[in-house]
């Protein structure tokens, strides 16, 4: 049986190795659209700060790691799949037939519509091609405007302040990471970031980035800001285009049941491409962030080996570093309607803690500075835990978090991050 796996990052490569582990005899070959031997996205910031060399972002440190395991990789960008005839379109035009096949080419950096974004010197934060760039220009006292304040954006920053540039993030939304955060912790997050020396721009667009030495980047507030780098942190979409006509059904992303199996009998996707159907909310989402794409894979690769197995939940948790600020958000963060809310505020402390409860259960939080909790409050979530009178407790002192944790799930046998929590 010939397994073809789209990707190689970290969803494609777990479930190559997975696919491995059960079918030891199986072909298989997984095709990355990158000349670079597998690596992982998250660890770019890493390389951008000077913690780690560029082999450190790879997957799996040991060249020969895919030639021992027999897993071909080849690399191309795959232009179609047929569904009905079992095949993919390589760009030569010559086609590999597949058995079974997993998706998994993650996503794509969204090229914000303005004026000058090609220019010279801008540059997206994607690739290590792109980190190379972004290296060569972002040295210590460069002037840098970063597009975007999102949770990558954010991370972005954080690598580019260790480098010793001079900042400015601009961010169209009224506040920090507003994918993640509601408004008052996305505001301490500004202010967080402004008392850190870095310039930061809500509410407002880049509306032109001018041909100049160094760039002339003008604002939507009339502004404008000199630049030797910019960068392009906007947001990222699936990268599902050359599954126009495929037969594979797409929505956001391509749509998937709780096996990571799509529409079509025998083909799967996994990772950031994937809209996973989640067991806890009933409905299909994508939740972009590399522990989604770890367990995606699993579940795929066990099922491409014949074995049965389906995903739990689709894990919606960010945990982010801003510049020493650990904030976080679970589930559905904003509430669920109806819902009722808990929210405790120190600014002076950097401490906030916002809880968002449907019924008995919490189904969502935001959190700065609580992070002893971080374990409770993703065992609260993702457990979908009944609080019963704890609920009402926790409306009036959110702080007893861990108390209602160990209790309410004590008593339902609902342990998971039990010891995390208790270790944190």
């Amino acid at each position: 049986m010939h397994h073809v796996i789209l990707g190689a990052g970290p969803a494609g490569v777990i479930a190559a190795e997975t696919i491995r582990k059960h079918r030891p005899d199986d072909r298989i070959t997984v095709i990355g659209a990158e000349r670079e031997p597998p690596y992982s996205r998250m660890a770019i910031p890493y390389l951008l700060a000077g913690n780690i060399p560029e082999a450190g972002t790879w997957l799996r440190h040991d060249r020969e790691h895919f030639a021992q395991q027999r897993i071909e990789v080849m690399q191309a960008r795959v232009t179609a799949v047929d569904a009905h005839a079992r095949t993919v379109t390589l760009p030569s035009g010559d086609k590999l037939a597949f058995d079974r096949l997993l998706i998994a080419t993650g996503a794509l950096p969204v090229t914000p519509p303005v004026p000058g974004i090609d220019r010279p010197g801008v540059h997206p934060c994607w690739t290590l091609e792109d980190a190379r760039h972004i290296m060569e220009l972002a040295r210590p006292g460069a002037r840098v405007v970063q597009m975007g304040a999102g949770f990558i954006g954010c991370i972005i920053m954080e690598a580019l302040a260790a480098r010793g540039v001079e900042l400015a993030v601009v961010e169209m939304a009224d506040r920090m990471v507003p994918r993640m955060m509601g408004p008052v912790a996305g505001t301490m997050l500004k202010d967080w970031c402004l008392k850190k020396g870095v310039q930061v721009f809500t509410g407002t667009r880049v509306e032109e980035i001018a041909a100049a030495s160094p760039l002339r980047v003008r604002l939507s507030d009339g502004q404008s800001l000199d630049a030797d780098l910019v960068i392009s942190a906007t947001g990222v979409k699936p990268s599902i285009g050359f599954l126009e006509e495929s037969g594979i059904t797409c929505s956001a992303g391509i749509l998937t049941d709780a096996r990571m199996q799509t529409n079509v009998p025998g083909i799967y996707a996994a990772g950031d491409c994937a809209e996973a159907f989640d067991k806890i909310t009933g409905r299909t989402m994508v939740s972009a962030i590399q522990p989604n794409a770890a367990d995606q894979a699993r579940i795929a690769g066990l099922n491409m080996a014949g074995l049965d197995a389906e995903l739990s939940c689709v894990t919606y948790i960010n945990v982010l570093d801003t510049l020493g600020l650990v904030s976080a958000s679970f589930g559905d963060w904003a509430g669920a309607p109806g819902g009722q809310h808990a929210e405790l505020t120190d600014r002076e402390g950097l401490r906030h803690l916002s809880l968002r409860f449907k019924d008995d259960v919490m189904v969502g939080a935001n959190a700065i500075g609580w992070t002893q909790h971080v374990g409770v409050l993703r065992g609260l979530v993702e457990g979908q835990v009944k609080l019963g009178a704890w609920k009402d407790r926790l409306l009036e002192d959110p702080t007893r978090i861990m108390e209602a944790y160990l209790d309410a799930a004590q008593a339902q046998g609902r342990w998971q991050g039990a010891d995390d929590a208790r270790r944190r």
